[in-house]
This record gives C-alpha cells, structure tokens and sequence, in this order.
C-alpha cells in the first residue's frame, strides 16, 4: 500500500469515524466482530480491518487475566508491531490515537481504547457495550502508551 493510501485510510478522522460505527457493539471476550461482539483489543483490530481491509495480526487465545498471568507487556508489545509509537510520555491525546492503559500501578498494560478527542475515547469494557466516553483523570493517569494508525502522523 502506497504512503498517500495509508494516509488518507489511517488519519485520525478516519479512524474516529470507523471506531465511532463499532459503538453498541456487545462486549464479548476475544472477539472483534462489529455488532455482534467486541472486547478492547477486538475493537483495535476490527477498527484496523475496518480501514486496512485484512487483520493486522490474530492474537492466540488469551484468558482474562493473561497480563497478571503473563508479567509481559504483550499488548504494548503488539502495538509496537503496526502502529507508530508517540514520543515521550506527555504527548497530547488526538482522534484516533490508540490509547493503552494500566489499570493498576506495577501491572502490565491490558487495556486498549482509541481517543476521539482530547478528551473523549470509545473503548470495549466487560459488561457494558463498546461506548464513547469521557477521558477523565482517572483514566489519563492510567495512560501507559500513546500509538497512531499508520497514515496519522
């Protein structure tokens, strides 16, 4: 794919217009399939198939609690494989930046939402339906990771 393609499929209002389709989705553990079922990281991935057109990568099987598990930065890790890292810890927050969190201090990040603004994100969480919501202190402090769709830059 050609650099004008990907920027045009992968800008920051692209992205927010595809995330902001996959809103009402279902939660459901390790799935991405938009109206039927999504966790946070299914919601990353089918954004990304949304705009690409074919996975970036499937992820094995995983359980709920595979960071605590694990100890290993595995969806940093993933991120770092297809998106474009941001620099520096105290990046400004964009539309369509992924976002990865740490829900607890000293735990490994597991938890992924996509920024729609500096102050908005919609993101998967367990029992509720993928949902735009506001980005609040308590998640801005819980920020591990600043990423953007290839073409976002």
């Amino acid at each position: 794919m050609n650099d004008d393609v990907l920027r045009a499929r992968g800008s920051g209002a692209e992205v927010v217009r595809v995330a902001r389709g996959w809103i009402g989705t279902p939660y459901h553990h390790q799935a991405s399939v938009r109206g039927v079922g999504t966790d946070c990281l299914g919601l990353v991935r089918g954004v990304w198939r949304d705009i690409y057109g074919t996975d970036a990568e499937v992820p094995p099987a995983y359980s709920r609690d595979w960071a605590e598990a694990g100890g290993v930065e595995t969806m940093i890790a993933a991120a770092r494989r297809h998106l474009v890292e941001a620099n520096g810890g105290n990046c400004e927050i964009g539309p369509g930046d992924v976002l990865i969190f740490r829900l607890r201090p000293g735990m490994v990040a597991k938890h992924a939402g996509i920024a729609t603004g500096e102050d908005t994100m919609i993101h998967a969480m367990e029992g509720r339906p993928v949902a735009e919501v506001g980005l609040g202190h308590w998640w801005r402090r819980r920020v591990a990771a600043i990423f953007t769709f290839p073409g976002n830059t």
